[in-house]
């Protein structure tokens, strides 16, 4: 005679697969909120008026902090995306966030001939959400 609890542990590794990728969607909302937080408040950069206008001016970002927001756009356009890959019995997911905005890369690392300098926000971005990830995965399942 044979006792079996195959059936019993593939649901409960499923379960767990399954909360897995519901944690890595939580997780990339978290590095969008982390987005909104790092891209915005107060640069410390030069003060320029803003284009198509009189007299409103916006103060830039200085070389080496997160982008000033002017319109908005790139803060606006991150949006959650979550992969996951299973190899055998190993599940990875990556939780990210991604933007269409075609000067992002331009910010994040200035240009090659240095007439514009990199203001980085990825790192500030996964810094400020790093320990509430990790609250994420820690959770008992």
């Amino acid at each position: 005679m044979r006792i079996s609890i195959d059936k019993a542990v593939d649901e409960a590794v499923q379960e767990i697969s399954n909360q897995v990728k519901a944690r890595a969607y939580r997780a990339a909302n978290e590095l969008r909120s982390s987005a909104l937080f790092v891209l915005k408040g107060e640069r410390s950069g030069r003060v320029y008026r803003v284009p198509f206008t009189k007299s409103a001016k916006y103060r830039a970002s200085a070389p080496g902090e997160p982008p000033a927001q002017r319109s908005g756009r790139l803060r606006m356009s991150w949006r959650p995306q979550t992969g996951s890959e299973s190899i055998g019995k190993t599940l990875t997911v990556k939780p990210a966030i991604t933007t269409d905005v075609k000067y992002a890369p331009i910010l994040q690392e200035g240009t090659k001939d240095g007439r514009i300098a990199a203001r980085p926000f990825e790192e500030p971005i996964i810094e400020h959400a790093m320990p509430r990830i990790q609250q994420i995965f820690k959770e008992p399942y």
